[in-house]
Order: C-alpha cells, then sequence, then structure tokens
C-alpha cells in the first residue's frame, strides 16, 4: 500500500501545482485584457460624447424665404414673425387696421350718396331722399367717395404685396453671408483697349 500511497501524494502534489500555476497565469493575463477592453469602451464612448457636444451647439436661425412668403401672404404679419422681426408684425397690423377704417368708412358714404342720387333722379314718387344736397351736389359726392374708396382699396392692396417682399427679401438677407472673409476695394485693372482703369475687386478668403 505505501508505494500506492507516495504514488497518490505525488500525483496530489503534482495537480495542486499546475493549478497553481494556471491560476497564477490566469490572473497575470486578466488585467490586460481589462485594460483592452476599457480602452476599447472609452473609445467608443468618445465619438459619443463628441457627436453630442456637436448636437448641443446650436446653429444660427436661417428662414426659409419661401416659407416667410408664405406665411405673409396667408397672414400678414406671420411672416415678420417667423423671421423673428418681431416689432414690425404690430406696425403691419396698425395699418391694416387704419385702412380697413378708410374702406368701411368710404364704402358707406360711397352708398349712402349714391342711394340718395339714384332715388333723385329715378322719378320715382316712391323713393324720396332724404339728404339736404341738389342733384349734382349728390353726383359729386358719390363720385368723390368713390374716389376714395378706390384710392384707398389700392393703397391696401400695395401695402399687402409690400409686407410679404419685406418678409421674403429679410429672409434672404438674412442668410447672406457678410462675414469679414468677403471684402472688396478699388484696384487698377487693364482695359481691353489697352488702357489702365480702375474697378472693384471682390476677394474671398
Amino acid at each position: 500500500m505505501r508505494p500506492y500511497r507516495h504514488l497518490f501524494l505525488l500525483f496530489y502534489c503534482l495537480c495542486l501545482s499546475v493549478f497553481a500555476v494556471a491560476q497564477t497565469d490566469a490572473d497575470s493575463t486578466t488585467p490586460p485584457a481589462r485594460e483592452g477592453q476599457s480602452v476599447r469602451n472609452v473609445a467608443k464612448v468618445s465619438p459619443d460624447s463628441s457627436g453630442m457636444a456637436k448636437d448641443t451647439v446650436k446653429k444660427p436661425f436661417e428662414p426659409n424665404p419661401k416659407k416667410a412668403g408664405m406665411y405673409s401672404a396667408l397672414l400678414p404679419g406671420s411672416g415678420q414673425i417667423y423671421n423673428r422681426q418681431y416689432w414690425k408684425a404690430p406696425v403691419i397690423y396698425a395699418v391694416f387696421g387704419v385702412a380697413g377704417y378708410f374702406i368701411a368708412t368710404n364704402y358707406k358714404q360711397y352708398n349712402k350718396y349714391r342711394t340718395a342720387y339714384i332715388a333723385t333722379i329715378d322719378q320715382d314718387p316712391n323713393t324720396i331722399s332724404t339728404e339736404l344736397y341738389g342733384e349734382s351736389e349728390l353726383k359729386q359726392l358719390q363720385d368723390q367717395y368713390k374716389q376714395w374708396l378706390d384710392m384707398t382699396v389700392l393703397l391696401t392692396s400695395v401695402g399687402y404685396m409690400v409686407q410679404v417682399m419685406d418678409a421674403v427679401v429679410f429672409a434672404h438677407l438674412k442668410n447672406f453671408d457678410v462675414s469679414p472673409d468677403i471684402s472688396m476695394r478699388l484696384q487698377p485693372v487693364a482695359m481691353p483697349s489697352g488702357g489702365v482703369g480702375f474697378g472693384l475687386a471682390f476677394n474671398l478668403k
């Protein structure tokens, strides 16, 4: 039994030594793997963090001229609000409010004197004008208020087109590059005829 016991102890010690060496090798090789893993994690996180940083940077507001014109055409002043020119909206509303008042007043007066004029010249005893003006005076008042009505409608239409154009033009100018990279200067240039003249030169850096 003793030879087998010695063999068993020798085999047991050999297994312990192999297990210990294997454990030591495993412990020595584990940290580099973790470091490599951490480096890969950092490498993966870095683009995301930079992407988040790029996303947090606000771009300057660049209005769309087509949208600005469409908004102003649908509702006067809304294109200026879209362009963030908020102070223009009350001005536009005030102008159109005054224009609407004069249109309504002139239209009312025109119908008033027109009805009185027709009642005067139709020779119908059932239609009597209550105005104190004569036939020629009623005709003159009717024509005068008709002229004022047409002029008010025309100016209102012009104002409507102007506010639409204002919204479109400002949206274009808002996106126009006015940075210091663009410069202009006066410099001598060669003329086709062989002489020397002066011209404007634009430099784009």
